[in-house]
């Protein structure tokens, strides 16, 4: 059945979210060190401050997936638009004291080199959605925090590194599945973050990425109190996407900045309820980044829904949950298998630089292809564009998003941006310069 545009082939990128490495992936214990490459700096940048600063000195970071590299190397990174970049993944295994670097390690190495040569903190982060399966066994005892910390940091200060992220979204949850949990996994990941700044050198860097939702508590709720947390980490990136997609029951804004003028029942999280939720919880303004996404959610929307009337699409219109369109990289009778087991098939994810090379829309995001519905809204700051012959229904964010976010990171005194990921922005960065010029 025919589902998607019918503009161009889809190009081979990754999805939005990781599901598992694409490489084979490379053991590490408490004493390894990736051998730099013969033409790899070693030297390291400062422990305080950047020269890829925005105004007002805020943060300009992102994630990069390794297993990219083959498309978008590290040498290809617009490293004048940021001031901090992070390496991803380092994923969890049934040992404590060793974890698995996905992908080459001579990309891991690239990375670290040119993010010194361009003077970006280079940081590497633990975990992510399909590596987070054992970080609660890895936390879970006081043995196992030692094991583990001291693995990390032996390899992060071996290899130059600047600093960690830990992507640990959802302690006290299945996370993708099958992942390890225990009711004490929050109080247990504050213990282990202690120790791993005892060990560290001065001026690293520790992060982590985060719900819209502090941390869960043994009773399963968000924590009312992680200030706690503030003590131990510079910042945390709320990861304020994935609000709406495949998994939600109506179609709508993957990154909503704001929710509370849609229906109740529509008002499902936005990056300012997440931020209120963290900063009410003891978490400071100043060390949140926002984090904002380079990628749209798809949905098979029947065409009597919209019946060719643009401001339908902000209007949470119901989907075919059984016929996810293919995003980026993907066909229509795709399926893989996680690790534990789950068989699911297209995500639906269209990444902004592929929506823009196949003239969805234009560089901007502002403006449609000939034939499509275009409709930006106000209210949650997301644009939307449907195609009534395919029914494909896409909301994503745009230049004109991603200024008023912006905006909301000085007036709320944020920290500044967290990108997921890096390399699906246009090659010269354009949301990047966008968020940048308004922040």
């Amino acid at each position: 059945m025919k589902v998607f545009f019918a503009i161009t082939t889809l190009i081979s990128l990754a999805t939005a979210r990781p599901t598992c490495p694409t490489k084979p992936t490379t053991a590490y214990g408490a004493s390894a060190t990736v051998t730099p490459a013969a033409n790899s700096s070693t030297t390291t940048t400062s422990s305080t401050g950047y020269s890829n600063s925005t105004a007002g000195n805020k943060l300009a970071t992102g994630w990069y997936p390794s297993w990219v590299s083959d498309k978008f190397a590290p040498s290809q990174i617009p490293w004048n638009k940021y001031s901090a970049l992070t390496y991803s993944f380092v994923v969890t295994t049934g040992d404590s004291s060793f974890f698995n670097l996905t992908d080459d390690p001579s990309t891991f190495q690239e990375f670290v080199s040119q993010a010194h040569a361009h003077n970006v903190k280079a940081l590497v982060s633990v975990g992510g959605w399909t590596g987070s399966r054992f970080f609660s066994s890895s936390v879970a005892t006081p043995e196992n925090r030692t094991a583990f910390a001291s693995a990390l940091i032996d390899f992060a200060t071996k290899n130059k590194l600047d600093g960690i992220d830990f992507d640990w979204e959802h302690p006290n949850t299945d996370g993708m599945g099958c992942n390890t949990k225990s009711p004490n996994d929050s109080a247990n990941f504050l213990e282990f973050l202690k120790e791993v700044r005892q060990k560290a050198p001065q001026g690293f860097q520790l992060t982590a990425a985060t719900a819209i939702t502090p941390f869960k508590g043994p009773d399963g709720n968000p924590m009312s109190d992680v200030s706690g947390f503030a003590q131990v980490l510079d910042r945390i990136a709320v990861m304020a996407y994935d609000v709406y997609g495949p998994f939600s029951e109506t179609a709508g804004p993957n990154a909503p900045l704001q929710d509370s003028c849609a229906p109740t029942k529509d008002q499902l999280g936005s990056g300012t309820s997440a931020v209120k939720a963290w900063t009410n919880a003891g978490f400071p303004a100043n060390q949140i980044a926002l984090g904002v996404p380079s990628y749209g959610h798809g949905f098979t929307v029947a065409s009597s829904a919209i019946g060719g009337d643009a401001q339908k699409l902000a209007e949470f219109p119901a989907f075919d949950k059984n016929l996810v369109p293919p995003g980026t990289g993907e066909t229509a009778d795709m399926k893989s298998t996680d690790a534990c087991g789950a068989v699911s098939g297209p995500g639906g994810s269209f990444m902004y630089n592929d929506m823009v090379n196949r003239g969805m829309i234009n560089a901007q995001g502002t403006s449609a292809a000939s034939g499509l519905l275009y409709q930006f809204d106000n209210c949650s700051q997301t644009a939307y564009i449907y195609n009534s012959t395919s029914q494909v229904f896409i909301s994503y964010d745009n230049t004109d998003t991603y200024k008023a976010k912006g905006n909301f990171i000085k007036e709320q005194n944020l920290a500044g941006f967290a990108m997921w990921t890096i390399d699906t922005d246009t090659p010269d960065g354009t949301l990047a310069d966008a968020i940048r010029s308004t922040m």
